[in-house]
């Protein structure tokens, strides 16, 4: 079976359905995109991992991976199998190097990406589900969506029409924006952190 290599491109609010997210997929060598819609707490997990944010506390997925690293298991790759019913069906590839054996389990496609991103490992679809699913974004027709609307960033996630506090973070100096990053992190405040450390990139552009 031909396997198509796939990157995480993002996350954004889905608008059509309150309280989902989409995660963006992007085909490595092509222009297709899949996008898959998944929960909030799936995707603060995600977000939480592409932001390089560490939270105090380790958690589950974080758990997960101190776990199998404890036992000598490694995931090595992650595989989208199948899509049935709108459904992303995943299975984890492991490899416990105590007995040399080669496991596959069965996952929840946001947890299997989520997985991925903290232990470093591709993730991998077939060629008839990118072709079943892909959606090539025409970003020369003035009709369609611009990258920015598509390929959104952790501030799609965290900006979203459900999130009603905004705070203003332009008159923060640096210093006092680093100090108040550690302490939402402390407080696993994760969406304010993002806020701050969103703001942090953009000065440092």
């Amino acid at each position: 079976m031909e396997k198509i290599k796939l990157n995480v491109l993002g996350l954004s609010y889905n608008h059509s359905n309150s309280g989902a997210y989409a995660l963006v997929l992007a085909e490595e060598e092509g222009e297709r995109r899949i996008p898959i819609i998944i929960g909030g707490v799936e995707a603060q997990a995600i977000a939480i991992q592409l932001e390089g944010l560490t939270p105090p506390r380790p958690l589950t997925h974080d758990l997960f991976v101190s776990f199998a690293t404890a036992f000598n298991i490694k995931v090595e790759e992650v595989f989208i199998y199948k899509l049935k019913d709108g459904i992303f069906y995943s299975e984890l590839s492991c490899f416990d190097y105590t007995t040399k054996n080669k496991v596959r389990i069965d996952s929840r496609t946001s947890d299997a990406v989520a997985l991925a991103l903290r232990f470093h490992v591709p993730i991998y679809t077939s060629k008839e589900i990118i072709e079943r699913a892909g959606i090539i974004l025409d970003i020369e027709n003035s009709s369609s969506p611009k990258p920015e609307e598509t390929e959104s960033t952790l501030n799609d996630l965290i900006n979203s029409p459900e999130d009603t506090g905004s705070i203003d973070f332009t008159e923060f100096t640096m210093e006092e924006l680093k100090k108040e990053l550690q302490n939402a992190v402390g407080n696993e405040d994760y969406e304010l952190a993002s806020k701050i450390r969103d703001e942090i990139k953009r000065r440092g552009k």
